[in-house]
Parts: C-alpha cells; structure tokens; sequence
C-alpha cells in the first residue's frame, strides 16, 4: 500500500476509513458544507463530492478534510485538481448505464491510465462496476493495481444495471441489502490485490463492521447520511459507524454470510475464483 497522502495512507493502513459521500451531483454549498461540518466534526477521514471546481475551492478553504471528486470526466478531474482536490475517484457508471450504456473492463483501464496521466502524483481510486461478472471484477481490481491505482471501491446493485446479473430469487439481493453485493466482492478482491479496498452502496452506520470482516479497509456512506435531518444527528450517525468499524466480529459472521451469498455467483465463477 503506497499512497501519495500521508494523512490518507495513515488511516487506510489502520483500516479505519470512513468516506462520507455528499452526493455525485449535489453541487449545494450549503448542504455540502452542512454534511462537511458534520463529518469534521466527527472525524471522518475524508469527503466525496461532485466534481466541481468552485465546490471544491469553497471546500478547501472551508473544511480541513481531504476532498475526493467523483467523475467519469478526465478534464473535470484534472481541473479539480488544480483547484485543490486531494484525491480523485472514477465512478458513477449510472451516468452511461441509464442510457443503456456499460462501460467495459477495457475502457475503465483506458480510462484509468488517462487519468493517471493527467494528474500524475495524485491518489486515485477507481469503482468496481458490478454490473461486470465477479472473475471480471477481480481482473479488473489486479489490472488498475499493476497501472497504478491507488484504491479500489466496490459497490452493489444499481437498479440501472442490467436484470440478468441479479437473481430475483435471492432474498438478500432486494433494494435495502445493496451492501451485500458490495461486500461480496471486496472480499475476493481484497484477497486478489495489495492496494486498499473501499466497500459503499447502501452501507449503514451498523454493519459498518462487516466490512473490515471482507477485507475492505473502510466503508464509504451516502445516501444513509441524506436521511439525517441535521449536523447533530449527522455527526451521532457517523460516530455510531466509527464504533462499529473498530468493534471485531467474529468468524462465525463471515462463515455465515458467506454461505448466503453463495447463490448470487455462478458455478463457473466459484470455481474460477476459489481455484
């Protein structure tokens, strides 16, 4: 693990990172900043925000929390940067998929060493598309690792993404238990890769611990935050998450849930992944 940020490598090397997401397209001062005071507050290790330059340069000046931009956008990505970004993340597939289109393993690699050009010394995470088989996935996450990425975020399933890769039948693939999926891969993808792993999509301030269980080395929380109705209960929200990250499970729990996502995968991809 070799991160650009100090602060960043710090609390990755711990396994105690807490992403608070303010929304990839909420680019509100005001609301941002009420979740960025709240998540300061809280010490929270870092903010993901839109990728806009005057909601970056206003969060610089404002908060002392390293900022991240989310984007598919290389320029977007690049001029944040010089506004002051600390780290860049490329994600938000929904963009493309809600128009029916998905981007491939190919072009997020092409993408990623683009990025990587442009901004050269600055830490980069890349989102895992789940919409991509899990051999897929893992594939993908030892790629971005060998060109240089930073981090690797997984998420669930989106209800954009394509119905053939959810089976209906599975009673945890329904709209509240997306951390699931996540979950599902950073634990074979944390076993594939040596850079970090981050485990969103519909992750909550209790089961935050389950994450460190998979192997990720934080969670990322979005739109559990937008329910919070102010700093306050924004900021008891997220030191709820900072106990449960640090509190340990036991071995039964990932036996357990491991069995129950065992369904989601297809034969051909246990054997792939497992031998």
């Amino acid at each position: 693990m070799n991160l650009h940020n100090h602060y960043l490598q710090k609390s990755f090397q711990s396994k105690s990172v807490l992403k608070i997401i303010t929304g990839i397209n909420n680019i509100n001062v005001n609301k941002v900043l009420k979740i960025a005071k709240a998540a300061e507050l809280s010490k929270a290790t870092y903010l993901d925000v839109a990728a806009n330059v005057n909601l970056v340069k206003t969060l610089k000046v404002l908060c002392r929390l390293p900022i991240c931009i989310s984007s598919i956008n290389p320029v977007d990505m690049y001029n944040c940067v010089i506004a002051g970004a600390d780290l860049v993340e490329i994600g938000n597939y929904d963009f493309f998929c809600n128009k029916g289109i998905y981007l491939t393993v190919k072009q997020i690699i092409n993408l990623s060493i683009e990025v990587k050009y442009l901004i050269r010394d600055i830490d980069i995470c890349v989102t895992i598309p789940h919409y991509i088989s899990l051999a897929e996935q893992v594939y993908l996450a030892q790629q971005l690792e060998f060109i240089g990425v930073n981090v690797i975020q997984t998420e669930g399933f989106s209800k954009c993404y394509e119905r053939e890769y959810i089976n209906s039948n599975t009673s945890i693939l329904n709209s509240s238990n997306s951390f699931i999926p996540s979950l599902l891969s950073t634990y074979f993808i944390s076993k594939s890769v040596k850079i970090p792993v981050i485990a969103a999509s519909g992750c909550n301030n209790i089961f935050a611990s389950l994450a460190n269980v998979y192997g990720a080395h934080g969670v990322g929380f979005g739109s559990s935050l937008q329910k919070q109705n102010n700093i306050n209960s924004i900021i008891k929200y997220i030191n709820q998450a900072h106990k449960s990250l640090n509190s340990s499970m036991n071995s039964e729990s990932l036996i357990c849930l491991d069995k129950s996502i065992y369904p989601i995968l297809r034969n051909k991809e246990i054997n792939i992944l497992y031998n």
